[in-house]
């Protein structure tokens, strides 16, 4: 090989790895952020609140909850005893999902003591930005008062959702397995850049 072609091949190389360690950094930060997020979320009371919206995940094949579903409803079910008020449950269903989410845990909170006249469903929202719509549909208009239950990484996010839904909203995240702390935090950061980008207009 040539000289100029070894060095034309050798400057490419140092590019990629340039470009490499700046997306390894990147994405190290927006994971960062929303650890940082979530560690600062402010504490609410349930009894400020007017109704929950209780945000969806997945339904197993067999029909069961998955842990982190669970988890959100044992902690919407915690928030309920101190202050019952209206919640919607959120999710709909998935290719893998037998039943849509949100009649999961409809079933599960009735099955733990909550009256159906107190549960509104949302069937057919696929994101966090189509639950929240959805939810602002189903409420009365007067209600705008509202505490989110999620997972505690994806809290935030849905506390901003809810903010550019017209909702004055606190909420209370649920723990994580801590094995998919990684996938999750991964995931959300990159959400975090979709929802940056669809501000600014450019994704719609």
């Amino acid at each position: 090989m040539h000289g100029n072609g070894r060095r034309g091949l050798g400057l490419m190389i140092r590019l990629a790895l340039l470009a490499v360690g700046l997306g390894a950094l990147l994405l190290i930060g927006l994971m960062l952020y929303v650890t940082v997020r979530e560690k600062n979320v402010p504490a609410a009371n349930p009894k400020d609140t007017q109704a929950m919206i209780v945000l969806g995940a997945q339904v197993r094949a067999d029909g069961s909850l998955s842990v982190q579903l669970q988890w959100r409803l044992d902690k919407a079910l915690e928030m309920y005893g101190v202050h019952p008020q209206p919640m919607v449950v959120c999710g709909s269903k998935g290719i893998d999902e037998p039943v849509a989410e949100a009649r999961a845990m409809h079933d599960y909170l009735i099955a733990n003591g909550v009256p159906e006249s107190d549960i509104l469903m949302d069937e057919s929202s696929f994101n966090t930005r189509e639950n929240l719509a959805n939810a602002r549909r189903l409420l009365p208009e007067e209600v705008s008062r509202v505490l989110i239950v999620t997972s505690d990484y994806h809290l935030p996010r849905a506390l901003a959702l809810a903010a550019d839904t017209g909702f004055d909203a606190s909420g209370v995240g649920s723990p994580i397995k801590a094995e998919y702390w990684l996938k999750n935090h991964f995931r959300e950061g990159l959400a975090w850049v979709k929802y940056w980008l669809q501000g600014w207009g450019i994704l719609s």
